[in-house]
């Protein structure tokens, strides 16, 4: 009976630690990906951000710039944006870099010998 005790006990914390939390994040995921309808803005898994257009059955129509329409398969939809959020652009962080450097004024030209 001990024996048993101990792979129970193993299968029972790899089910709490990682089977139980990944089913819960894909059902959450596939709820989202169903709820999704024209005017959400989204981001897919490769990390494109577009507001749908159109839902027709699995497949989105997302606009990736004003004009530009691309079709994925809904799938593909990772997260939606609420409404009054806009996600981060490019560039958008406040932080200023830390290697940023002023430029030498011992160099002789943009070759960047000294001079």
């Amino acid at each position: 009976m001990e024996a048993l005790l101990l792979p129970i006990l193993l299968f029972a914390v790899f089910y709490f630690i990682l089977i139980r939390p990944q089913q819960r994040q894909r059902r959450e995921l596939m709820q989202v990906q169903s709820t999704v309808a024209p005017g959400a803005r989204v981001m897919t898994g490769s990390g494109l951000i577009a507001q749908v257009v159109n839902v027709d059955g699995d497949e989105v129509d997302l606009e990736v710039a004003p004009g530009v329409t691309n079709r994925y398969v809904r799938r593909a939809i990772v997260r939606v944006f609420p409404d009054d959020t806009v996600p981060p652009g490019p560039g958008a962080t406040d932080e200023v870099a830390d290697d940023v450097r002023p430029a030498d004024s011992t160099r002789d030209d943009a070759s960047g010998t000294p001079a």
